[in-house]
């Protein structure tokens, strides 16, 4: 499935790059020509929204987010709304994040073919198959065994069997991995985790909400720089709590 959605959207690809380095484009004029594919002018127009608006500025982030059906990372009843710019709920509690905070925080990473990247919260996949379609070296950390299995399962029939998965507490990173040229956490602890720091390259970035459960949280972009970690306030959120073994 994975190799014919990346057939079908070539030439939207194409007129993706055009797009954003000509400061915009209108893909609506070649949207007709993807077939076999019902969610496809749904998952252009969200692309063409965030190009218009030049909010994302990455255009392997733009690709990514062209490429994975997101409709197939959502409950069945939640297809039709696969791409509204909303959480959904996923299964045992835990959500799958509105399209646009997927692309703002895969954005903030910087990534680039070949970084190894490190992804706390799996939740149903959605958005280690958005870090795929970039890099090659993406592993992805669940603690829920019911929904890493899931989540894994869905991998391996899209097509994103190289992701690397384990059911973990994510708080203490993936050691035997590191460092990471970026790290992604996809629910809110109160505090970084240091083990997530100590884990980071030197030049890499963090991206994280951090904030009391239940309530509003604010995304941080942490860059590591030699010995120092700027933390940059990139506005207020809200995300699952982070869920830790035993607590």
């Amino acid at each position: 499935m994975r190799n014919q959605l990346l057939l079908q959207s070539t030439a939207l690809r194409c007129l993706l790059y055009l797009a954003t380095a000509c400061g915009g484009s209108d893909l609506a004029t070649v949207t007709s020509t993807v077939d076999g594919d019902p969610f496809a002018q749904r998952r252009e127009a969200m692309v063409q929204a965030y190009v218009t608006a030049n909010e994302i500025k990455s255009p392997l982030v733009l690709e990514a987010m062209l490429a994975v059906p997101r409709e197939e990372f959502v409950l069945r009843g939640d297809r039709e709304r696969g791409y509204r710019e909303m959480a959904l709920r996923i299964r045992h509690g835990q959500t799958i994040s509105q399209p646009f905070i997927v692309a703002e925080m895969t954005d903030l990473l910087s990534l680039q073919p070949g970084d190894r990247v490190l992804e706390i919260g799996t939740g149903s996949g959605y958005q280690a198959a958005v870090l795929a379609e970039i890099t090659d070296e993406v592993y992805s950390i669940e603690i829920i065994p019911e929904l890493a299995q899931e989540a894994s399962e869905r991998l391996d029939t899209l097509g994103y069997d190289g992701v690397q998965r384990k059911r973990a507490d994510g708080y203490f990173g993936w050691e035997e991995h590191a460092p990471f040229d970026a790290i992604i956490v996809t629910a809110a602890p109160d505090h970084v985790p240091p083990p997530l720091l100590r884990q980071l390259k030197d030049g890499g970035n963090l991206v994280v909400p951090i904030g009391p459960p239940g309530a509003v949280q604010t995304l941080w972009l942490i860059e590591k720089r030699g010995t120092q970690f700027n933390r940059i306030n990139k506005g207020l959120v809200r995300f699952v709590p982070f869920v830790r073994d035993g607590r």
